[in-house]
């Protein structure tokens, strides 16, 4: 026996989400193993969805203007990427969807790459059943999410650099170049380290420091 529970309805006078799925063939990487599709199509049942489709690749070109026009177009609030490891390409569909007018942090990414099509290559009813269950989950964590705001805070351009070795100096003569008040703290009474010990280097023979 099932058990089905109706997902949690927006506040009142809270807007319904306008959620955009797209799923990625990533070339041959995810499409040789999971019908994209038909995980597009199961996806567009899903509540709160008004687009869903498959895409060549994403994370290209003309797959993020695709993207960013349909997100002007059919007004999608947040968004769902069903392609390779977030890892990868977050930062990428993060910048579009701020750059199409949505929070960044209204982008929910499904790994259909490493998680399902290139560990379950042998068996593409499979593959695709559990895509289709991984976009679900991503679709229901993207519902619920929240726009994040960042903060710029002020810098003090001043640097601590411990310890007054040869890595230290050459440090603390970096950071001064590029504007920093440099702080440097060595406890010997004297810089240089350990190669300050020595009397000449190879092979040049010459000094130390």
């Amino acid at each position: 026996m099932s058990n089905h529970t109706q997902p949690p309805q927006p506040a009142e006078g809270e807007p319904t989400p306008r959620i955009g799925v797209y799923v990625c063939h990533c070339g041959l990487n995810i499409a040789q193993t999971v019908n994209c599709p038909q995980v597009a199509d199961k996806a567009a049942q899903a509540d709160d969805v008004v687009l869903s489709t498959d895409i060549t690749y994403a994370c290209s070109e003309p797959g993020q203007q695709q993207i960013k026009q349909d997100i002007i177009d059919r007004q999608l609030d947040r968004v769902v990427i069903a392609s390779c490891s977030p890892r990868l390409h977050e930062p990428t569909f993060k910048q579009m969807a701020q750059d199409a007018g949505i929070n960044p942090y209204m982008v929910e990414m499904a790994n259909l790459r490493e998680q399902c099509s290139w560990v379950h290559m042998n068996d593409q009813d499979q593959a695709t059943a559990k895509a289709e269950t991984l976009v679900e989950m991503a679709v229901s964590r993207v519902r619920h999410l929240q726009p994040l705001h960042e903060d710029t805070l002020p810098l003090t351009k001043r640097t601590l650099v411990i310890g007054g070795g040869i890595a230290g100096i050459q440090a603390a003569l970096d950071l001064a170049d590029s504007g920093y008040e440099v702080t440097l703290v060595e406890k010997e009474p004297s810089i240089g380290g350990m190669m300050a010990r020595l009397d000449k280097t190879f092979p040049t023979m010459d000094c130390s420091i």
